[in-house]
């Protein structure tokens, strides 16, 4: 009886070890169909599917790191990057030696811009493996974003011991001299960027602007021909070029280089601005009607166009001042002060062309404005004085008071400005 018993209890035990077995069995089946049926939605762009069979998985194995990082995966390709970062985080807890989701939960932190958490995360990373030089870089780069200069700079010397053909790693200890004023350093690691990588447009651009600040104009224009010749769909390019051209005393050449540009893209505006800067410099230097002409002519093809700049619509009217056309240049002059990014000196010079023309109330707001939008300037005094000139004018004695006040606190010496706030407060006082 007892034999029978125990025979039964084994039979029993083992059937529900069977049964167990076939339920684990099919449940990895189950897990392992899911996650295959994720990838291939994946590859199909059927994310929302992918994300439905990945979240089964993790239903069948929650202790399972893979179909976590697979779903955050398909949530940062899908833009959803606080889901993505909620998931990687779970695959870098259920397996702390992994890499990938640490580099990966480091890769979404940067891109919303949660610098100083990305360094944490990419650290994390690299105290698991200190071999990769993308993760080092990664650091770096995050180090910088972050603000943190010397720490980037230290992240960016093991960078290249790691890998020192890494042009990126050299960019980017090109930036971060440059922003600590090591001018010279920074030009060796951006030169250092262009050898290992020669389209690395970023480092020529770099490059150029060093060149230029250190009146190395050789140099500069070199760099630039270069990077238009790497990228000559963007006129951007001829019109740097050109710029740079003029710049250096080569006229003629900034002339050609923007007339080819002209031939080869037609009609586009930033040329002939660049063109009519070119001309009118010279009108300006050279005191040259003819080249006057020219400036007026090329400018004219841009300002007639709805996206005429006011950097453009100043030149212009800078042009038609020099060509004594008065009431134009104050029609060109007050678009210009209505587009923006604005030109400052386009509130000036209305303001000048206007109190000319009698517009007092107008050419005293342009000042005003002037004087609001730029804070540091050298002709603040003058401004100032102008301000209350033409309110004095407009038989506005208290607002001449209080912008003789605001320049007497800048020009506290200036004794005709004391004289003009003593007749100011005169008036004021006859009115009362």
């Amino acid at each position: 009886m007892k034999k029978a018993l125990f025979v039964g209890a084994a039979l029993a035990l083992a059937a529900v070890a069977i049964a167990l077995a076939y339920q684990a069995a099919a449940r990895d089946r189950d897990y392992r169909t899911l996650l295959a049926r994720g990838d291939t939605a994946v590859r199909d762009d059927q994310t929302f599917v992918a994300i439905e069979a990945y979240s089964g998985a993790i239903a069948l194995r929650p202790e399972s790191m893979l179909p976590h990082l697979r779903r955050g995966e398909t949530y940062r390709r899908r833009g959803e990057l606080e889901e993505a970062a909620r998931d990687f985080r779970a695959a870098a807890a259920l397996d702390p030696t992994a890499t990938r989701p640490l580099e990966a939960l480091g890769d979404v932190l940067y891109e919303l811009k949660r610098f100083d958490r990305a360094a944490e995360t990419y650290a994390r990373n690299l105290r698991v493996d200190d071999r990769s030089a993308a993760v080092s870089y990664k650091l770096a780069l995050a180090h910088y974003r972050s603000g943190d200069l010397d720490a980037a700079l230290t992240t960016l010397g093991s960078t290249l011991r790691l890998d020192t053909r890494l042009a990126d790693a050299s960019y980017l200890l090109g930036l971060c001299l440059r922003d600590k004023h090591r001018t010279t350093e920074a030009l060796a690691a951006f030169e250092r960027t262009i050898a290992l990588a020669p389209g690395h447009i970023p480092a020529r651009e770099e490059l150029a602007d060093l060149y230029g600040s250190t009146d190395r104009n050789d140099e500069e224009i070199e760099q630039l021909q270069v990077i238009a010749d790497l990228d000559r769909d963007h006129v951007e390019r001829q019109v740097a070029l050109g710029l740079a051209q003029a710049r250096a005393g080569r006229e003629e050449v900034a002339v050609l280089t923007l007339g080819n540009a002209l031939e080869r893209a037609p009609g586009q505006p930033l040329l002939y601005g660049a063109l009519g800067k070119v001309w009118l410099d010279r009108a300006q230097a050279q005191n040259d009607r003819v080249y006057l002409s020219k400036a007026l002519e090329a400018l004219g093809h841009v300002t007639s166009s709805p996206d005429a700049t006011s950097d453009v619509l100043t030149m212009y009217g800078r042009a038609l001042i020099m060509d004594d056309q008065l009431e134009a240049a104050e029609q060109a002059l007050l678009h210009a002060t209505t587009r923006y990014p604005l030109e400052p000196t386009s509130l000036v010079l209305y303001a000048t062309i206007a109190e000319q023309r009698g517009n007092l109330d107008a050419g005293r707001q342009a000042l005003i404005d002037y004087a609001g939008l730029v804070t540091d300037n050298a002709d603040a005094v003058q401004h100032a004085a102008r301000i209350a000139s033409l309110s004095v004018r407009l038989n506005d004695p208290q607002t001449a008071v209080a912008w003789l006040e605001r320049a007497l606190r800048m020009a506290p010496e200036n004794a005709d400005l004391s004289k003009q706030l003593a007749d100011a407060q005169t008036r004021v006082a006859g009115t009362r």
